[in-house]
């Protein structure tokens, strides 16, 4: 145990100096600016990271739940944390993506909801218009055949 301390002592007063001078500072900036969250019509598109950037794209059928969390913490910030879990990872426990930090999550949560639920209303009038052009399409086969 104490090879541990002095080990944690050793590497983390110079990661602490470097904090205080403003590199730390600087790099989690640059780090919450490359952040990005944005709410499309089908899909749910994340980004983030400065060195190895990261993307993923959920489509919003997709989305099984999500899951709304705000600590003391983050509650003094007014911010709180969102989990996203979707149809294939919704078993193993963890969520798909996890965004922290977000202002007005609650109302980001309801506005992915209320899509989800759009698109899943629009989605049967447009099964619905699929499976009579292929019905069209069906019967001007059946027409060209007759003839040939």
């Amino acid at each position: 145990m104490p090879a541990l301390a002095m080990l944690l002592s050793i590497v983390g007063i110079p990661i602490m100096i470097l904090w205080f001078l403003g590199i730390g500072q600087m790099v989690s900036k640059r780090y919450y600016e490359a952040l990005e969250c944005r709410l499309t019509t089908e899909h749910l598109k994340y980004k983030k990271g400065i060195l190895v950037k990261v993307e993923k794209t959920i489509p919003l059928e997709n989305i099984q739940d999500l899951t709304f969390i705000e600590g003391p913490i983050l509650k003094a910030f007014n911010l709180a944390m969102l989990k996203i879990e979707t149809a294939g990872n919704s078993g193993s426990g963890s969520a798909d993506m996890r965004l922290i930090g977000v202002e007005g999550a609650q109302d980001f949560r309801n506005l992915v909801m209320n899509q989800r639920e759009t698109l899943r209303k629009g989605g049967g009038e447009g099964e619905e218009s699929t499976q009579a052009i292929l019905k069209d399409i069906r019967a001007i086969l059946q027409r060209i055949e007759e003839k040939s």
